[in-house]
């Protein structure tokens, strides 16, 4: 039967219904933008957001009928506290890119204790700051995941799965347990944090939905495009260029050798747990990817959607000598520089528009080669071909390159969200839809290849991203 998918990214919301032969079926998606009030703060409305995705889900059903079962899929560290006896949220959501907390995650690190800003931790211990000083209300602490899984089930289920509690700071090492050194140093009850599941089992009836179909899928929203895409054998790796840039290397049972980050600034993370077992991988971050391509159009208003940038850089057949380093938010791997800021170098009286967007999508291009090279390093494995999806999967400038840059083949998903698909595999497994990753495997089907061209000049590359680094020194001290 059918699965019913919930996609929460960090501008928009998408529910749809997925068939067995993994082909997208009814699909409703509305943009959602997080605020930012002041330099630095990215926030959202929670109670929002679940009308939201509650609507649209409802609507996919009056499409399709009764499902098999509901997957969610959601951006990950993006943090939310309500109150349990109310189901209201004390303050807003606190969006992952936000770094508010970046203050406090330099205290900890002075204390021996590394929590990155962009992980939830910090961001929940501000919000319980906030409502709770005194740590007294009985409040739930949670991800997109668990917010969305507890408005399903109006109230009863406060969960979250493997995935995206490895990316809240608040995990051990090897993902066993919540971290009590963690906990303590952030005044973070245990009782207010989810139980912990599998990425893939049945959670609990969606009762705020006609028929209450199961929760049988939660995932972070990296992890779910990993599985969409069929990397679900050792040694396949994908990019996801959305808001920003992750890539996820597939790397079976076995941990990664190192605890928080590998000398080429990867992290582990956990690909997915299922039926007990954890699969593992390691994942290479650009703060910025898709962004990049909102500044030129909200920002700078250079061109007028994100498609134009494709036509308007075809209009130079090369940035002549300009170059963009996309660091609008800092620098991820292999850098990690928070205090690193954007760049445009090379400009002359002759730089127009067309070399300006031109040199955009070249730099996050440039930005997923640092990233393959990051995983790489901290591997030992070798990429042969990158399988690619989110918004900017669907420029043909960024993807030539993307692959010109990497100097491999890429291979685009044959859906755009790949996270939507993910999603409804792992709820297919835990009800029968799909029998294994065989099955899964088997539904790769790229919509095409972009063979690479001639290489670009890495160098000139890491002499620009010299430039853009610290910019800001107090927060280029920040390490984790």
């Amino acid at each position: 039967m059918t699965i019913l998918v919930i996609d929460v990214g960090t501008s928009s919301v998408r529910a749809a219904a997925i068939r067995p032969d993994a082909t997208v079926g009814a699909v409703h998606q509305q943009a959602l933008l997080p605020s930012s009030p002041e330099p630095g703060l990215v926030e959202f409305d929670p109670q929002e957001l679940a009308r939201v995705s509650l609507d649209l889900a409802r609507r996919v059903l009056a499409d399709v009928g009764p499902v098999e079962a509901v997957g969610i899929a959601n951006q990950r560290a993006s943090t939310i506290v309500w109150d349990r006896a109310t189901g209201t949220p004390v303050g807003p959501g606190i969006g992952w890119q936000d770094l508010r907390t970046a203050g406090t995650c330099l205290v900890l690190q002075a204390d021996g204790i590394r929590v990155a800003p962009n992980a939830s931790g910090t961001k929940a211990a501000f919000l319980l700051d906030q409502a709770d000083p005194d740590r007294q209300r009985d409040l739930c602490i949670g991800t997109v995941d668990s917010w969305l899984a507890w408005c399903l089930s109006d109230g009863a289920v406060h969960v979250t799965d493997a995935t995206n509690a490895g990316v809240t700071g608040l995990q051990r090492g090897d993902g066993s347990d919540w971290d009590d050194k963690v906990l303590g140093a952030l005044r973070i009850p245990r009782a207010a944090l989810p139980q912990v599941v599998d990425s893939s089992g049945v959670f609990g009836p969606a009762t705020a939905l006609e028929g209450a179909p199961p929760i049988a899928a939660l995932v972070g929203d990296q992890q779910s495009s990993l599985v969409g895409q069929g990397c679900v054998q050792p040694g396949l790796a994908k990019i996801t260029f959305g808001t920003g840039g992750m890539l996820d290397l597939h790397l079976g049972e076995q941990r990664p050798r190192f605890d928080r980050q590998g000398d080429g600034g990867c992290f582990p993370i956990v690909a997915w747990r299922r039926e007990g077992v954890t699969t593992w991988g390691v994942e290479a971050v650009m703060l910025a990817a898709g962004t990049n391509v909102e500044w030129l159009r909200d920002d700078l208003g250079i061109i007028q959607s994100a498609e134009e940038s494709h036509e308007v850089a075809s209009r130079c057949a090369t940035s002549d000598g300009v170059v963009y380093v996309p660091a609008l938010l800092g620098l991820g791997a292999p850098r990690w520089d928070y205090g690193a800021r954007g760049a445009l170098l090379g400009l002359t009286r002759g730089s127009e528009r067309p070399q300006i967007v031109r040199a955009v999508l070249e730099g996050v291009a440039e930005r997923g080669a640092d990233l393959v090279e990051s995983a790489e390093t901290d591997t030992g494995l070798t990429i042969p071909v990158l399988r690619v999806d989110g918004g900017m999967s669907d420029n043909p400038t960024f993807l030539q390159a993307l692959a010109d840059a990497t100097q491999r083949p890429v291979e685009v998903s044959p859906v755009r969200e790949a996270t939507t698909l993910g999603a409804a595999f792992l709820a297919g497994l835990a009800t029968g839809t799909w029998s294994g990753w065989d099955d899964i495997a088997a539904t790769w089907r790229p919509r095409t290849t972009v063979e690479p061209g001639a290489p670009t000049d890495r160098e000139r590359w890491r002499r620009a991203c010299d430039r853009a680094a610290g910019w800001i020194p107090e927060l280029s001290a920040l390490s984790f």
